[in-house]
């Protein structure tokens, strides 16, 4: 800078008035507040409803190189996404007894099928539907022309049958497809975790999702009913503090994270401490273990009250009617599950947010 002073006095002058510049500028910089951070994409679910259950589905566009138009089901209460193989892959590689692989992977229309096979169950006792299959990778395109997003070579779970639990009866292609978004992976394959858990976030954005309240007017008994807005991809600093989410540690068990929390219910004036699973999979029963009640399974009558506490302030009550809130209280020792599960109703009155890198759970009333 000293050089260029012993310039001629016009030079001189240009350059006071760059400088005086240059000052005004990284004045005015520091006045500007940084923008905050923004999630990575919001988009909506489809709500569907038939005579007592209720859904929630992500449309699945893409997988692969092949166009799709498949709803998969919503499913807080699990990990990965399965999808069946019907129509991703040639008939001719799909038999009744699995897909067929030559060598330890394949690749058709985009899609690495593996030759890892597996089974994975959904349900509980009286009825345990099974998926049969195999590991996969691909890219995935989660939503439809109302908004999407792309997911990169996620690993899932292509199945070529699923058998109703009940039944015993293969079950309609497509129609247990499961888009699992718990924390951790899946149990059938540690390669596979929840397929928001891919995405490439922004620094400052942690991850995870938030889900608003699901509407209840929107839940039709004719059609899938589209509804912006209620899935968020990624959480702001914002999310995880100021928003109003009461935040809850997610339990483990033998070393490893479920979202599950710690509460008490309190129905017919009996405190339970429970673990609780807050399950937009479970279509319209509530089910509440209790180890002292009286019979294996109990259906609550209309008109019971059912209170939700936790220690960190969430609280919850509800009111259990003919077709809504469906609420039934079992033995841990006949249901084999300590879990007390809220089903989708919870998501129809209170908001939902999973924080995956912090193992937290954020509960919020509206």
């Amino acid at each position: 800078m000293k050089k260029i002073y012993s310039l001629h006095v016009r030079v001189l002058t240009g350059l006071v008035f760059l400088l005086a510049f240059v000052a005004s500028c990284k004045k005015d910089s520091k006045d500007v507040t940084p923008a905050a951070p923004t999630n990575y994409a919001t988009i909506g679910l489809y709500e569907y409803a038939n005579a007592t259950n209720r859904r929630a589905y992500v449309p699945i566009t893409k997988v692969g190189t092949v166009t799709t138009a498949y709803l998969s089901i919503f499913d807080t209460g699990s990990t990965g996404m399965t999808i069946d193989a019907d129509g991703l892959l040639p008939a001719s590689m799909i038999t009744s007894n699995g897909i067929t692989v030559t060598g330890d992977s394949v690749v058709v229309n985009g899609i690495t099928v593996t030759s890892q096979q597996a089974t994975i169950s959904y349900g509980g006792v009286g009825g345990i539907t099974k998926e049969y299959g195999n590991l996969a990778y691909a890219s995935v395109v989660m939503g439809d022309a109302n908004g999407k997003v792309t997911a990169s070579r996620i690993p899932f779970f292509l199945y070529y049958k699923a058998v109703d639990g009940i039944t015993g009866k293969t079950l309609p292609t497509h129609s247990n497809d499961v888009f699992g978004v718990g924390p951790g992976t899946s149990a059938t394959s540690s390669s596979i975790a929840s397929p928001l858990s891919y995405f490439k976030l922004a620094p400052k954005i942690t991850n995870g999702f938030k889900l608003a309240m699901f509407n209840n007017g929107s839940f039709s008994t004719t059609t899938p009913t589209y509804v912006s807005g209620l899935l968020t991809i990624g959480l702001t600093p914002n999310d995880l503090s100021s928003s109003g989410f009461i935040m809850h540690p997610m339990l483990t068990h033998s070393g490893a994270y479920y979202p599950d929390i710690a509460g008490t219910i309190n129905y017919n004036g009996t405190n339970v401490a429970a673990e609780i699973l807050f399950d937009t999979g479970t279509p319209s029963i509530s089910i509440l273990e209790d180890a002292a009640a009286t019979s294996n399974i109990t259906t609550l009558p209309a008109g019971t009250n059912v209170i939700f506490t936790t220690a960190n302030g969430f609280s919850y009550t509800y009111t259990t009617t003919s077709n809504y809130n469906l609420t039934q209280v079992e033995r841990p020792s006949y249901s084999l599950d300590i879990r007390t599960i809220f089903s989708i109703d919870f998501f129809i009155s209170n908001e939902y947010l999973l924080d995956y890198t912090n193992h937290k759970i954020g509960l919020k009333n509206n």
